[in-house]
């Protein structure tokens, strides 16, 4: 599919960092739109040079690496699916010594950087790692199709942008094949695709519960430490996120397991058979689904701000909690145009000594409903933390 070049919230942040560090990584999960965006920042530079890494044409330009990059040298050289060559990170630490230049590489990578084998310690001090999630919504929200739409089909840019959401269905589904299939062994790694695909699907199933490794690993006949390895690959492959819980220094029980979230709605939707907004309002998951939804985007947003949930034994709760140095903000997620909360909200707020709270909802204006606390939508939301 081609598609018209959609602007990326994270493309200032690149061209500033390759102004300050030799390499900068761009990490994320396949078909996030990692290299359209690296090539829209090079065509703005003079010098360039790109090599996709999966192309064996390419690959083999690397055969010395040395030699190529003395060829290059002054230009910024994009190594895009860095995972297939991990080899080369040792020469490029040496490289980068020797010229002593900011922005001599761009890396694009489709792992964190631990799977990226070597790459966090030999170029330790030299390099910036920095995440580019699939569309989030204030990159897309010009568009016509509304937030429903990138609710039910998410982020990816072929999945958001297709024509119909019966085509957009067909896109992840290939997508989830393709990432089982072929691309959880190009990095190293060994484990049947099935046995992958049913954990992944148990995920989807547990969508904003707490995670129980011990119950999966007996589903799936293996120890929790081995289902703690899986949920590791596809956490650091971007698939999950595992939410943690604010533990403060209160004398009450707290719930201390993380919450475990598909990190993209669409693939969500997709694993469960969640083809329409017909099946999506119908369907079990659809609040956790738009409590995963809000807080992606939340987190996706707001660099500087960590994310926590909170849970007393007693039933105080919050969805999230964002944290920047001792300032905090407790956000609830409600699927309903005229949302309440319940008596575990005030508490939690009363519990952490929290004075701003917000509500977030599928409404068309804010308002308060207490002092302090504001229902709003997403987008709005957004606007008015992004620079806090």
């Amino acid at each position: 599919m081609q598609y018209q070049y959609i602007s990326r919230n994270l493309e200032k942040k690149v061209a500033e960092s390759l102004q300050a560090f030799p390499a900068v990584a761009i990490l994320g999960p396949r078909q996030s739109g990692k290299s359209t965006l690296a090539k829209a920042i090079m065509e703005k530079r003079a010098d360039h040079i790109y090599l996709d890494l999966e192309r064996p044409s390419d690959l083999q330009k690397l055969a010395e690496p040395e030699l190529f990059f003395d060829l290059h040298k002054g230009k910024l050289i994009c190594l895009d699916e860095i995972h297939r060559c991990p080899e080369i990170f040792p020469i490029l630490r040496s490289v980068i010594d020797e010229r002593r230049r900011k922005g001599q590489f761009l890396i694009l990578g489709s792992a964190s950087p631990s799977l990226i084998r070597q790459s966090s310690e030999t170029l330790a001090g030299r390099i910036a790692y920095l995440e580019l999630t699939p569309f989030l919504l204030s990159e897309v929200e010009k568009s016509a199709k509304g937030f429903e739409t990138h609710w039910l089909r998410g982020g990816f840019p072929d999945s958001y942008l297709a024509r119909l959401d019966k085509e957009s269905h067909q896109w992840r589904q290939n997508f989830i094949q393709t990432f089982l299939e072929r691309d959880i062994p190009q990095l190293g790694i060994r484990i049947p695709s099935r046995t992958l695909e049913r954990l992944w699907k148990m995920c989807a199933h547990h969508h904003g519960q707490l995670l129980n490794q011990s119950r999966l690993g007996e589903s799936l006949g293996v120890s929790h430490t081995t289902i703690r390895s899986y949920l590791d690959l596809l956490s650091e492959t971007f698939m999950l996120r595992f939410l943690p819980p604010l533990l403060p220094n209160l004398r009450k029980r707290l719930i201390k397991s993380p919450r475990i979230y598909l990190r993209d709605s669409g693939i969500l939707h997709s694993l469960l058979g969640i083809e329409n907004h017909d099946d999506l309002l119908g369907h079990p998951v659809r609040g956790a689904s738009w409590e995963g939804w809000v807080i992606e985007n939340i987190l996706g947003e707001l660099s500087g701000w960590h994310g926590y949930f909170y849970r007393t034994a007693t039933g105080m709760e919050l969805d999230l909690v964002l944290e920047k140095g001792r300032k905090r903000i407790a956000v609830e997620c409600k699927l309903s145009p005229a949302p309440e909360v319940g008596q575990g909200f005030w508490g939690a707020l009363s519990d952490l000594e929290i004075n701003e709270g917000w509500v977030i909802a599928p409404v068309k204006e804010s308002y308060p409903i207490k002092r302090g606390v504001m229902v709003t939508a997403l987008h709005d939301f957004v606007e008015s933390h992004r620079n806090s």
